[in-house]
């Protein structure tokens, strides 16, 4: 069996919801350590609307700050970065400003890449398609940035599922597509 990987798992702009406890669960299973910050102080939002303003409210500085304070005494031992949604664009950030990390799984969300990062990571993303919050224009682009800075990137797009679609309490639930999703990437963590 491969080693075991130190996962700082970041939540999307709901909050802290049962979904992201049950995903810290099933990599916790596959032997792995998880942790799972709550960058919003107990709060989550219910639906979409009240998600923008909550994240709006906070503010992306302050959600970055908070993210960067709960991997600080993790980055020495050596991290993989994983979020969903708005979790995997600030996991991607600190993934890329981490030398110590040592990879970057991201459910359902990305981020801008700057013109000059360099990486060797793994990069495994899976996100629905189509993704009103990820279209296709920026997927391309986020790819092909991703590769120029060094990163080895894998794209797994699921066709007709939401965008959260990994949350069982949400609408955009898609089962076979989650159960899919869990697969391939716990077979990632293992190869790394």
């Amino acid at each position: 069996m491969a080693d075991a990987e130190t996962i700082l798992l970041l939540h999307s702009w709901y909050g802290l919801r049962p979904a992201v406890h049950a995903a810290a669960d099933r990599l916790r299973a596959a032997g792995h350590e998880v942790v799972v910050p709550d960058l919003y102080e107990g709060r989550t939002a219910q639906d979409a609307i009240e998600a923008a303003a909550l994240k709006d409210e906070i503010g992306r500085e302050e959600l970055l700050r908070r993210a960067v304070a709960a991997a600080a005494p993790l980055s020495a031992r050596g991290v993989v970065y994983a979020g969903f949604s708005l979790g995997g664009s600030i996991a991607q950030n600190l993934a890329l400003g981490d030398e110590h990390a040592r990879g970057l799984l991201l459910l359902h969300g990305t981020s801008d890449i700057a013109d000059d990062a360099a990486t060797d990571l793994a990069v495994q993303l899976h996100v629905a398609e189509p993704d009103p919050f990820e279209p296709d224009d920026w997927l391309n682009a986020w790819y092909l940035r991703m590769r120029k800075a060094g990163a080895d990137v894998e794209v797994h797009r699921y066709r007709g599922a939401g965008h959260l679609y990994t949350d069982p309490d949400l609408p955009d639930w898609d089962e076979e597509a989650a159960e899919r999703t869990w697969a391939t990437a716990l077979a990632f963590l293992a190869d790394l």
